[in-house]
């Protein structure tokens, strides 16, 4: 009887049995060495499917002998501890081609080192190329072309995400409970075609855990002791998009097109991460750069000319040394989690690589905050200059961060600057919170926004702003603290406020009972504050109209005259002031302008 002996690789993918069946192996008396044995029992011992896989087969093929006139055995002996350390460097392989050439077998593997081994040490030996079986995958039927995902756990109901990002229902797909063994069949089914598919890879595989990549199927499969039942979930995706089918403003794509090269894209689990950054690949991608993506599992649906690395020898560190050496233009990182991802990340960014991260994060901020103790608090802006926010399929809210050293928004004293990174909202530039040291702990503070002071501090400052509109009448109040207020004027009544020796300021501190400082009021201030009314000019027999803008009615207003208040007046119905002529103040406003020109209203701070 002629022998055979048959390593790992054959018996794992099943063509050695899909021969038997065929008639080709007949009245053979077939080896399985046991290094094989005891590797494919350590695998199923560590709770992994290929161990299961494994003897699984080799129970079919005991069941398949009486039938084809074979004989199954078990030779050789038990590799060495020695041999186990090293099975890394091919050790085990090398032993069950020592046991062809020993038994004066024919060596049947699928794998191709393995056959032009045994053909250097004239071993003769049969390379069964794994093939791909015209069978459909059993968990395919599941999908649809508005299903999501599928969840499929031992006794429980087959489960389905159906719609979009942002708007899925989960739904029931039938009424029969699902069992151990049909999940099993389910995975045994994906794990063969592993070993026979150039479009599907076994990405992670630990003990209870296997994730695999079957072409747009993402594909997870837990079983004790990692998980308390078998269960396997399968995500696919059922949109690409491009760019072009966001709601994006002219500004956004410009800072994407043009300056954007430290970009996050944040959100929940679900919510349309992926497929953004899918979509900012192709797009950079047909702007004719460079483009490589960092992914494990690789699942973004990106152009063929992006390149997907996973990881090199367990690790995206490793992977980046080999990045660097193609110089890419962009890299879209996905599922930046681990502590070493965001140090990777900013190690790429400061070297020049446009990066993309994708980040799990219920808020813009949050994602901020994941960088935080990661890297360096000083660098955040140099590695992140705009932070996006997905939800429900779409752009919600995108930051832009900016590092600057000044005083704290909320601190007073000029001696409490510090280098603090700006987060403002990236369509008005508003700044909505600051990142800075306090004490010892890096903080994310919120910048209120500004309210109507109400109260005794409205009373004071009002009583403040009336005592310096003599000498401007557009004059700004801060109240810092309870004896201090700032005071922001124009440049030129600066001199006419502090006056000779600092007299004139003293004065008024005296009378008020505060600590004033006088300081120039900038261009922004001026901008942002001024409160100066358009209005129309006119009269009656018996009064001097001033008619702003109806929408201004009921409220209150200053009228000057050549710069000199004159009066505080009320707005009347559709948006009318009425003086009368016989009125002191119409006298007294006639006395200090000559024509319309000079006389100007301010809108109070009511």
């Amino acid at each position: 009887m002629s022998k055979i002996v048959a390593d790992t690789s054959v018996i794992i993918n099943g063509q050695l049995v899909s021969q038997i069946e065929s008639g080709s192996i007949r009245n053979f008396e077939i080896i399985i060495p046991q290094a094989v044995f005891d590797e494919l029992q350590s695998q199923a011992s560590k709770k992994k499917e290929q161990g299961f896989i494994g003897l699984e087969k080799i129970r079919k093929l005991k069941s398949l002998s009486g039938s084809y006139g074979l004989n199954i055995i078990v030779g050789g002996t038990h590799p060495s501890s020695d041999d186990v350390k090293l099975a890394g460097s091919g050790r085990i392989d090398s032993l069950i081609v020592d046991m062809a050439k020993q038994n004066n077998a024919i060596l049947y593997t699928s794998d191709h080192v393995q056959h032009l081994v045994a053909q250097a040490g004239d071993v003769e030996t049969v390379f069964l190329k794994s093939r791909i079986k015209n069978e459909t995958l059993e968990f395919l039927k599941y999908f649809d072309s508005e299903t999501m995902s599928i969840h499929l756990k031992e006794n429980q109901y087959p489960l389905a995400k159906k719609g979009k990002p942002g708007a899925f229902v989960l739904t029931k797909l039938n009424d029969e409970l699902l069992s151990k063994e049909y999940l099993e069949m389910i995975s045994a089914q994906i794990l063969d075609i592993v070993n026979i598919s150039d479009s599907t890879t076994l990405e992670i595989s630990k003990t209870g855990a296997s994730v695999v990549q079957h072409e747009d199927y993402r594909i997870a499969i837990t079983h004790p002791p990692f998980s308390e039942s078998f269960e396997i979930t399968i995500v696919h995706p059922i949109v690409k998009l491009s760019l072009d089918d966001y709601s994006i403003s002219d500004k956004l794509m410009e800072r994407f097109s043009d300056s954007a090269e430290g970009i996050v894209i944040s959100g929940a689990p679900g919510s349309g991460k992926s497929t953004l950054a899918s979509g900012l690949a192709n797009f950079y991608y047909k702007q004719g750069k460079i483009v490589k993506t960092f992914e494990s599992p690789r699942d973004l649906q990106v152009d063929s000319g992006v390149t997907q690395y996973s990881k090199l020898d367990g690790s995206f560190d490793n992977s980046a040394d080999i990045l660097l050496l193609v110089r890419p233009d962009y890299t879209i990182f996905d599922e930046v989690r681990r502590k070493e991802d965001f140090v990777t990340f900013a190690d790429l960014r400061l070297t020049g690589v446009g990066m993309v991260g994708v980040v799990h994060a219920n808020s813009p901020l949050d994602a901020i905050q994941r960088f935080i103790g990661k890297i360096e608090l000083g660098i955040i802006p140099n590695v992140l200059d705009t932070v996006v926010f997905v939800k429900d399929g779409g752009i919600q809210m995108v930051y832009d961060l900016e590092l600057k050293v000044k005083v704290p928004t909320g601190m007073t004293e000029s001696d409490l600057a510090r280098p603090v990174i700006e987060i403002r909202n990236f369509e008005n530039d508003v700044l909505e919170h600051e990142i800075y040291t306090f004490g010892e702990e890096n903080v994310i503070v919120p910048v209120g926004k500004k309210v109507d002071k109400i109260g005794i501090e409205k009373l004071a400052e009002d009583k403040i702003k009336e005592t310096f509109r003599r000498y401007d009448p557009n004059v700004e109040v801060e109240i810092l603290s309870d004896n201090r207020v700032k005071v922001m004027v124009d440049e030129r009544n600066i001199a006419s406020i502090i006056g000779r020796g600092g007299s004139n300021i003293n004065e008024i501190e005296k009378l008020l009972k505060v600590h004033i400082d006088v300081v120039e009021k900038s261009s922004d201030d001026l901008s942002l504050t001024s409160n100066d009314l358009p209005f129309s000019f006119s009269e009656s027999k018996t009064a001097i109209l001033l008619t702003v803008n109806r929408d201004f009615t009921s409220m209150h207003a200053d009228i000057y005259a050549n710069e000199k208040f004159i009066a505080s007046v009320r707005i009347g119905k559709k948006g009318q002031i009425k003086i009368p002529k016989r009125s002191d103040v119409a006298r007294t406003l006639m006395d200090f302008s000559s024509s319309q020109n000079d006389i100007k209203l301010y809108l109070k701070d009511f």
